[in-house]
C-alpha cells in the first residue's frame, strides 16, 4: 500500500508541476491575504473531483481486465504528455473572485478541474493501485504543491521558469505512459 501512495503522489506531483492549474493559484494567492482559507478551498474542490474520478477508476477496475486497463491508461498519460507539451493557456488572474478566498479557491478547482489530465490520472491510477492509498497520494501532492505555489510561488517563478516546468511536466507524463505499456 505504500507503493500505491507514493506512486500517486510522484505521477500526480509531476503532472500537475508546471500545470495551468498551479499559475492559477499563485495569481489568485495575490489577491488575498488570508492564504489557509485559499489553500483549504483548493484542497476541498481536488478532494471531491480526484476523490469522483478514484471512486470511478475503483469501480471500473473491477469491470475491465487489467491488460485492457494499462493499454488504455498508457495511451491517455502519453497523450497527456504530447497535450502538455502543447498547452499554452493559463489562467486570467482579472476573472478569479477572491472576496472569500475559501470560495474563490474551491470554484477553481471544481470549475476547472473535471476532466483536468490530473483529475484522469487519479482515476487511472485507482484501476490499478488501492483507490484509497491512490486518494491520499493524489491529495498529499496536490496540498504540497498548492501550499507551494501559494506561499512560494514568487521566490519559484524567478528561480524555474515556467515554461520548463510544463516541459518537464510533459515528459514525466510520456514516461509514464511508456510506463504503462512496457510492463
Amino acid at each position: 500500500m505504500l507503493a500505491d501512495f507514493l506512486i500517486s503522489l510522484v505521477a500526480v506531483g509531476i503532472a500537475e508541476l508546471g500545470d495551468k492549474t498551479q499559475l492559477c493559484i499563485l495569481f489568485t494567492s495575490s489577491k488575498t491575504k488570508n492564504h489557509t482559507k485559499l489553500l483549504m478551498g483548493i484542497t476541498l474542490g481536488y478532494l471531491i473531483v480526484d476523490g469522483a474520478a478514484i471512486l470511478a477508476g475503483s469501480f471500473l477496475s473491477a469491470l475491465i481486465p487489467q491488460f485492457y486497463v494499462k493499454i488504455v491508461a498508457g495511451g491517455m498519460f502519453i497523450a497527456f504528455g504530447v497535450m502538455t507539451f502543447l498547452e499554452r493557456g493559463i489562467c486570467q488572474p482579472d476573472k478569479m473572485r477572491s472576496q472569500n478566498p475559501f470560495l474563490a479557491g474551491f470554484l477553481m478547482i471544481f470549475m476547472t478541474e473535471w476532466g483536468d489530465k490530473t483529475q484522469l490520472s487519479s482515476g487511472l491510477l485507482a484501476m490499478q493501485y488501492n483507490p484509497l492509498a491512490v486518494l491520499a497520494g493524489t491529495l498529499v501532492a496536490i496540498f504540497a504543491l498548492s501550499a507551494m505555489a501559494i506561499y512560494a510561488g514568487k521566490f519559484i517563478t524567478k528561480k524555474i521558469n515556467p515554461k520548463t516546468m510544463t516541459k518537464i511536466a510533459g515528459a514525466a507524463f510520456i514516461l509514464i505512459g511508456l510506463s504503462f505499456l512496457i510492463l
